[in-house]
């Protein structure tokens, strides 16, 4: 798992969960978990375990912006996200 701090991250996202079934303090690995691509406590966690063991803040960067501006909406799970990052980004 990479190690990435949110002081690496390049995008602006909200740190507060809003939402009643929305709690900051779950960062879980459940592939049926949704990724809300706005909530910086959930995209970290998800980057970092993606990215493994890339020390690259660069990768990161690139990944955030794909993430914001390239993945469809209705690609919501963390599997469904992974395989689209797959499929569709070379590291």
């Amino acid at each position: 798992m990479a190690n990435f701090k949110r002081s690496d991250l390049k995008l602006t996202y909200s740190w507060t969960a809003s939402a009643e079934n929305d709690n900051a303090r779950i960062t879980g690995v459940p592939d049926s978990t949704l990724l809300d691509r706005h909530e910086g406590y959930e995209v970290l966690p998800f980057l970092n375990r993606y990215l493994n063991n890339s020390t690259s803040v660069s990768t990161l960067n690139r990944l955030e912006d794909v993430l914001r501006d390239e993945l469809p909406g209705s690609t919501r799970s963390h599997a469904n996200v992974k395989k689209w990052l797959d499929d569709n980004f070379d590291l």
